[in-house]
């Protein structure tokens, strides 16, 4: 009962997450106490003919003693990916993480719903910087454009003071300048990270430290767009209707165990 509880909690934190951004649901696994054998305890073992058959070994057989979880690890499956056309929205098609400075130090998120806040850096919905390879990503509002290898290019005949407000259809794009390029970093055991609260990740030293991409992996950034989250709830519903009668089942053996306790124990009382 205690396993299936911990399910349910798994299951319904995936159902309350289901529509934040690159959510990734938490699957639970299950492992069994080591099984006994039953023994008649009437019996040596020695062979004898009881109505016609020969049987020379006492044993039932096995008894299963019940299971715990072993573990709760996230599934990082792709989730699909939403059109917004915000220009400081950001989506991670592929493998790899976004890392954000926070204070608690670097964190990785696949979450790419950013802002630009009034000091002109790309931040999280909190306040946490995104990260270039130069350091947090300062622009000017509607001056940047970030392409599918992570590039961040401003036009340079506007410049990037964050002060001055731009509209899209003023910028030409004359003089495109490098400024930055996003830090996409990865771990060799990604199973193994420790979830944070507003969708970050922290390194464990199973997961392994934050490393770059390697160059051979398919990933591209999407400007104007945002991963959902890869909780499939048809499938979530059936796993929360499946374990809460397993649940149910469970405690009915329970009670049923021990109203057959009581009247053993009932009639063991009155014989005396």
């Amino acid at each position: 009962m205690t396993a299936m509880q911990t399910k349910m909690d798994v299951t319904a934190n995936n159902l309350a997450n289901v529509d934040k951004t690159a959510f990734k649901q938490d699957t639970v696994i299950f492992k069994n106490f080591p099984e006994l054998l039953l023994h008649r305890t009437n019996d040596d073992g020695v062979g004898w003919t009881p109505m016609g058959s020969f049987d020379i070994s006492p044993l039932v057989g096995k008894l299963g003693t019940g299971s715990e979880v072993n573990e709760i690890f996230t599934r990082f499956e792709q989730g699909t990916l939403k059109k917004t056309d915000k220009e400081s929205d950001l989506a991670i098609n592929g493998e790899g993480f976004f890392v954000v400075q926070t204070n608690r130090g670097p964190r990785m998120t696949r979450s790419g719903a950013f802002v630009v806040n009034t000091e002109g850096y790309l931040v999280t919905p909190n306040g946490f910087s995104l990260m270039g390879e130069k350091g947090p990503i300062q622009v000017a509002r509607h001056n940047f454009s970030i392409r599918d290898n992570g590039e961040v290019w401003i036009n340079d005949m506007i410049g990037n003071d964050p002060r001055e407000v731009w509209g899209t259809d003023t910028n030409h794009w004359e003089q495109p300048r490098l400024l930055d390029k996003l830090q996409l970093r990865e771990v060799d055991y990604p199973r193994h990270l420790l979830k944070e609260g507003e969708s970050f990740y922290m390194t464990t030293p199973e997961s392994g430290d934050m490393r770059e991409l390697a160059g051979n992996k398919p990933t591209e950034i999407l400007q104007g767009y945002l991963e959902t989250s890869n909780v499939n709830i048809v499938t979530e519903m059936v796993n929360m209707i499946e374990v809460q009668r397993m649940y149910e089942a469970n405690q009915k053996s329970v009670m049923t165990h021990d109203s057959m306790l009581g009247v053993l124990i009932n009639t063991v009382l009155r014989s005396q």
